[in-house]
């Protein structure tokens, strides 16, 4: 049993969380995002990859939903003292993991290399694949017309100003890796996981190749909406689909993901829009999605995969 999460940040990690209580560790693999990757002081951060890791080794800050339990931030508040960029704030036993990837990577190794590396260092079993080895990054430009680093717009501004649209520089040379392709074709079911549809899973989708690996199994596959009440339960998604024209609702979800799975999750809360989900050609299943406690991210991940199967069969979940 193959278990393929396409994945970003917070929403994401807690349903790897619950994949690996669900199934083997080792069936379970994530395509992460890369496009919010950024270089700050000299050494490459990833955010998305981060957030998997630490989450998937019982590290990550329960508070925040970032960077390392018990951290210490002395690094940046030197920083701050110089006058130096401290809007980003990394902490002390996060900047180790930064100095490690940058030092790899200058050595020559793949960002997939590196991922395998750390992992490894953390005793995760699961498999985390960025969904490219090459760079691309997520551009947001706000209503006024400035274009900033998605990190910008989300850390420095905190995702608190209108914006008029979104791109991906970088897709022209980026590809997939084999490992990634792979993940994707021979998963059992393959799951869209509940992250941010505009800068979460559609730059792991822009990446050549991946959409229509992901179109070509659409059976198969599972979408759980990050949309619960009309709200985003973190982030600033419901605010990002509102500015980009598109209904901050689970009918907008299943408008986006229509044509890639054939199964969406929604909440319970959400019911009520069943028939209109269904209008767009999915089936619905209603269950709690919001991963509060460990067991309900359990079952959410077994619920999904059971509806992946029941796809492939051609049967309704």
């Amino acid at each position: 049993m193959r278990h393929t999460v396409l994945a970003g940040g917070v929403g994401a990690a807690r349903y790897l969380q619950g994949a690996i209580e669900a199934f083997d560790p080792a069936d379970v693999t994530a395509v992460v995002n890369v496009a919010d990757d950024v270089t700050l002081h000299g050494l490459r951060v990833c955010p998305d990859l981060d957030t998997c890791t630490y989450t998937l080794a019982n590290a990550i800050d329960p508070q925040r939903g970032w960077g390392l339990v018990n951290e210490s931030f002395n690094a940046m508040a030197t920083l701050g003292r110089y006058g130096g960029i401290d809007w980003f704030s990394l902490g002390d036993q996060d900047l180790g993991t930064h100095l490690y990837r940058t030092q790899r990577l200058t050595e020559g190794a793949t960002l997939t290399e590196v991922t395998a590396e750390i992992s490894a260092a953390w005793g995760i079993e699961a498999t985390l694949l960025p969904v490219s080895d090459d760079p691309i990054e997520t551009r947001v430009t706000r209503a006024g017309g400035e274009e900033i680093g998605f990190q910008e717009y989300f850390v420095r501004l905190a995702h608190n100003v209108e914006i008029s649209s979104v791109r991906f520089v970088g897709l022209e040379q980026a590809r997939p890796t084999a490992a990634v392709i792979q993940a994707i074709e021979s998963a059992e079911t393959l799951v869209i996981a509940p992250s941010n549809p505009i800068v979460s899973i559609q730059p792991v989708l822009c990446v050549p190749g991946i959409e229509s690996a992901v179109r070509a199994r659409r059976a198969q596959n599972v979408a759980v909406s990050p949309i619960v009440g009309g709200q985003a339960l973190k982030g600033p998604a419901d605010r990002m689909l509102r500015e980009l024209g598109e209904q901050a609702t689970v009918v907008g979800i299943a408008r986006r993901y229509r044509d890639l799975a054939a199964t969406l999750v929604i909440d319970e809360v959400d019911s009520e829009f069943a028939d209109e989900i269904e209008d767009q050609g999915m089936r619905v299943i209603a269950v709690p999605t919001i991963m509060s406690e460990p067991a309900v991210a359990r079952a959410l991940a077994e619920t999904c995969h059971q509806a992946g199967q029941a796809g492939q069969a051609g049967a309704s979940p």
